[in-house]
């Protein structure tokens, strides 16, 4: 038999096409192989029963639990006139709390002959409150025989003393992928070892079937420890591995040492600027300026908080790329945002922007702004200034990429906004210069030491944590719109005194208001946990018109989102930047680089629909200048909700890296690095980011120094077969997106 198609296998095969169907359209399994590598989340021991006092809301769970009671109600409804209405609750117990489970209808009778008190069962469903109560409505569940049953079919499937629970679907209960393991387990045997040898056996790691057999039955805890610490090698290195042959590769290649003339155009700038820069700053342009002077492509990532000068570290490495004879292109994700920066960076460099004009310094050259809404005059001349080298700096979005866009010499590509661009994108400006252009990444979203070494590990790191002079505190508090009404007036109160006092503010909301209503999208939420769920986000256009003909009458309001004509949305920015506008009601499309000083207020409409660092940078709009910045997040979510813990830690900390730390926390394992993923799944199952930050850091250096020896990798092919597999498509572009 061959070695590796055992574990290639199509699972319609092994398993027939019902579960097979349903394992790919909702695991993404496709594989014997891919099921062996879903592993459970976490395990019950017999004698030990679930916590029901700690279940999560609105979740799937699984519960191990025995029968207290059951009774059976008859009624009268719509369907069953004449008092034939059915319906069983059963109340099931483990010691720590009791659950209610509800079945209706025909669903009744299978459940009210097997589940009669002092049954002990396996229940999986979505957990919903009812009556103030917790409850699983229709609850698929397994009962767990004694052995001295005949039909003990349970006690064979579940022998061990542990119990694996597995991620599950509605479709696919956790026992029924267990089942379906226990008939692919056998071909774990087959599985080829992506660890070289000699750093098996020096970390003590168990063998690769031996690790898929005690992950899947484990008959110890240790067992599970032995598997889990093996499985997590498996992950960080194999996916470091990928980093460290990315790196190797780009070293290879060629580019244009840049270093900046002695009294040229950066000395220029920086006699020019009014203020000092801060010691991050210094320390951040010397790493940069050190890769600029090598002769192979800088790959940088430059990551700083909201606020915190990455612009201008960024121009002036830009301004020591023209310097050295070369063009500088930056790239950003939004119109809105390439306007913003071409007009900040034209006014911080003055007559420096002005080459070829009258009235330009000497050292002077051209900045130009690319976008695809410009003009057809306008995008003539910026286009026949980069192929003639008369502008040293463009400024632009996905236009820059274009065929028609030529340079004379491109020597530096600075990305703004990293995760909203795919390495596709990347590459294809990099591929505009004669030789490869060196590369600086730019994000505000603040990344974890190890988040950086697993998502941007082909990039060197550079961090920016000191805010600027003159920056002033953020007061954030939450505000629970449906407990607490007259906290959201209240809201709108600050908003109006904020104006009086001759500031502005921003109203973000998570919708625009003029979508087709999708009746797909109005599925039925079950849950009454959250009437909020139930309604639509508010949207742009109708929060705009409440306020205007109620708590903000009178004030000057004007709208901005992402559908509006790129013209109209500059003329708004315009208004709002020069303080014509009092209150600016927005997407997220304000949410990365607008600047607006005297802006000082910003309410966050449904602000749970928001992810943690998203709210993050959309509070970093205010706060830019001299008065003290207030950011207020309504919600109408449960005090006791998930989505509330959320937004009080954003209120509780101004610290990106702390809240970029509580997001990653909170999220599930599997998708940490799942930003970019499109619905991929993420190649990290049992590696946390956050805890296994010493393998991750272990495992960088192993591969790098594996990579230093053997780049094509050919003493090990099971190493091959598992890179492979982490860089099909999907992967391949979510490891380079970040």
């Amino acid at each position: 038999m061959d070695l590796v198609p055992a574990l290639e296998e199509p699972l319609k095969k092994v398993l027939g096409p019902p579960t097979a169907k349903v394992m790919a359209e909702h695991l993404g399994l496709h594989t014997v192989g891919d099921l062996l590598h879903h592993y459970p989340r976490r395990y019950e021991e017999r004698g030990q029963l679930t916590h029901l006092a700690d279940l999560p809301m609105d979740e799937h769970v699984t519960v191990v639990a025995m029968v207290a009671d059951a009774r059976l109600h008859t009624f009268a409804s719509a369907k069953a006139p004449r008092g034939k209405g059915q319906r069983l609750e059963v109340t099931i117990t483990d010691g720590s709390g009791r659950l209610q489970l509800v079945f209706f209808g025909n669903g009744v009778h299978k459940p009210h002959k097997e589940l009669l008190p002092g049954t002990r069962a396996m229940f999986a469903g979505k957990v919903s409150v009812f009556n103030r109560r917790l409850q699983l409505a229709h609850p698929a569940y397994e009962l767990l025989r004694g052995a001295d049953d005949e039909a003990a079919e349970s006690v064979e499937t579940w022998a061990g003393a542990l119990i694996p629970i597995y991620p599950a679907t509605a479709k696919l209960e956790s026992w029924k992928i267990g089942k379906a393991i226990q008939t692919v387990l056998p071909s774990a045997q087959e599985a080829v070892d992506p660890l070289p040898d000699s750093l098996r056996a020096g970390r003590g790691l168990v063998a690769l079937p031996e690790a898929l057999l005690k992950i899947h039955r484990p008959h110890t805890k240790a067992d599970i420890e032995d598997a889990r610490s093996r499985l997590k090698w498996d992950e960080a290195f194999v996916l470091q591995v990928a980093l460290a042959r990315r790196r190797f590769a780009d070293a290879q290649l060629p580019a244009v040492p840049r270093r900046p003339a002695p009294d040229g155009l950066l000395t220029a700038f920086d006699d020019r600027l009014p203020f000092t820069l801060t010691e991050g700053q210094q320390k951040v342009s010397s790493e940069i300026f050190g890769d600029l002077a090598t002769e192979h492509p800088m790959h940088r990532l430059l990551q700083g908080e909201v606020g915190s000068g990455k612009t201008m570290v960024a121009l002036r490495a830009m301004l020591a790329v023209v310097d050295a004879g070369g063009q500088a292109a930056m790239l950003a994700p939004t119109e809105v945002l390439a306007q913003q920066h071409h007009r900040s960076i034209v006014e911080m460099m003055g007559e420096l922007a002005e080459g070829g004009m009258l009235g330009g310094a000497e050292q002077a050259t051209k900045v130009v702004l690319l976008t695809g809404s410009m003009g057809a005059a306008a995008r003539r001349q910026a286009l026949l200034d980069l192929v003639t080298g008369e502008a040293g700096i463009v400024i632009g979005t996905h236009a820059l990429i274009e065929d028609k866009v030529q340079f004379h010499d491109l020597g530096l590509v600075v990305v703004d906004e990293q995760h909203r661009f795919g390495v596709e994108q990347r590459d294809a400006l990099r591929g505009k210069g004669k030789q490869p252009p060196h590369l600086l990444v730019m994000t505000a979203t603040p990344i974890p030491r190890t988040v950086a070494m697993t998502v941007f590990g082909d990039l060197e790191t550079s961090v920016l944590d000191q805010l600027p002079a003159g920056r002033s505190p953020i007061a954030s508090h939450v505000v629970p719109a449906a407990d607490k009404p007259h906290f959201l007036a209240r809201a709108w109160e600050r908003v109006r005194e904020e104006v009086e006092n001759g500031h502005q503010a921003y109203v973000v909301c998570p919708r625009i208001g003029d979508e087709e209503d999708d009746p797909k999208k109005a599925g039925k939420k079950k849950s009454p946990e959250d009437e909020a769920e139930k309604r639509p986000p508010l949207a742009v256009l109708e929060v705009a018109d409440q306020l205007t003909k109620g708590p903000l009458q009178g004030l000057k309001v004007e709208v901005l989102h992402g559908r509006m004509h790129p013209d109209d949305k500059d003329a708004v920015m315009r208004r709002f930047a020069a303080g014509e506008t009092d209150v600016l009601v927005a997407t997220t499309v304000i949410e990365v680089g607008v600047n607006v000083p005297n802006a000082t207020a910003m309410v966050i409409m449904d602000a749970d629909r928001f992810g943690v660092s998203q709210l993050h940078q959309l509070r970093g709009r205010v706060g830019r200048g001299s008065a003290a910045g207030l950011c207020l997040l309504v919600t109408e979510m449960p005090e006791a909700s998930a989505a509330r813990q959320r937004l009080a830690a954003v209120a509780s900390t101004l610290d990106g890296f702390e809240l970029s730390r509580i997001d990653l926390e909170q999220r599930r394992e599997g998708d940490v690095l799942g930003q970019a993923q499109s619905g991929a799944r993420t190649s990290l199952r049992v590696l946390a980011v956050i805890e296994d930050e010493e393998i991750i850091a272990e495992a960088r250096d192993e591969a790098a120094a594996l990579v230093a020896a053997d780049p094509e990798l050919t003493q090990l092919p099971g190493l091959r077969t598992a890179l492979d597999a982490l860089l099909d498509e999907e992967r391949e572009q979510y490891l380079e997106k970040g």
